[in-house]
């Protein structure tokens, strides 16, 4: 297919990284030029343009931009009818970005996470999802939402991967101080948190670990009565009430 990706921030070049190498040609626009530079000399199949020029030579088009700047960017651009318009933007709802892009299709909202630049990922998808599943589902794991709601329910609860490599991070931080290999340390709590959470669900996962008076439960139990669940959930409320 012919790609076009408009603002490459971080998480557009890590989806223009997981479209590379399968025979599709991606123009990716000038903002974010640091971004963009680096990926154009990575791939050869990809290259720079500036943003009309992006929709001029693709036939499906990512918007890629902050939620805030996207209206003055794409309303000064000229759409096709036939471009195939697919939004990584958390903000605007579908129909919002028909509206900017019109008259082209704003065929779904998309939003992907850093693994999709190496496959193996999720991928939220709400609207028109035959064409994730064409250029992505081969490689990763797309979930198809119902509405905007749960949409807007699953990128707050996603949030939950920052706090949760962050007590990974402490832990092994912890562990550094006390054995000869900090990096070896922590690369064996990822693996053996990610290992363990791919493979059980996480109640039955929780189960398996509550031997009375074992480690795991003492430091659940410890972090529990220290209101971490409590202000886990708080926050999480907090985030889907300024959504």
């Amino acid at each position: 297919m012919k790609i076009g990706v408009i603002g490459t921030g971080t998480i557009a070049s890590a989806l223009v990284e997981g479209l590379a190498g399968q025979g599709h040609r991606i123009t990716v626009s000038e903002r974010s030029a640091t971004h963009a530079t680096r990926l154009a000399a990575q791939f050869d199949e990809v290259t720079i343009a500036p943003n009309q020029s992006v929709l001029d030579d693709s036939e499906v088009i990512f918007i890629g931009l902050m939620a805030n700047a996207a209206a003055d960017v794409l309303n000064a651009l000229a759409f096709r009818a036939d471009h195939r318009v697919v939004s990584l933007m958390a903000g605007p709802v579908l129909d919002e970005v028909a509206q900017m892009v019109a008259p082209a299709r704003a065929e779904a909202v998309m939003i992907p996470f850093p693994g999709i630049a190496r496959g193996g990922s999720p991928v939220l998808a709400l609207g028109q999802v035959d064409l994730l599943h064409a250029l992505f589902g081969d490689r990763n794991t797309l979930y198809e939402l119902s509405t905007e709601a749960e949409l807007a329910a699953y990128i707050c609860a996603q949030a939950v991967l920052s706090p949760a490599a962050l007590l990974v991070a402490e832990a092994a931080d912890w562990l550094g101080e006390r054995v000869a290999e900090r990096d070896q340390g922590e690369a064996f709590l990822r693996l053996l948190v990610g290992s363990s959470l791919l493979g059980t669900e996480s109640r039955p996962l929780l189960a398996a670990l509550d031997t009375p008076g074992g480690f795991n439960q003492r430091l659940r139990e410890d972090l529990r009565q220290s209101g971490m669940v409590s202000a886990l959930k708080r926050a999480l409320d907090r985030l889907e009430g300024n959504a």
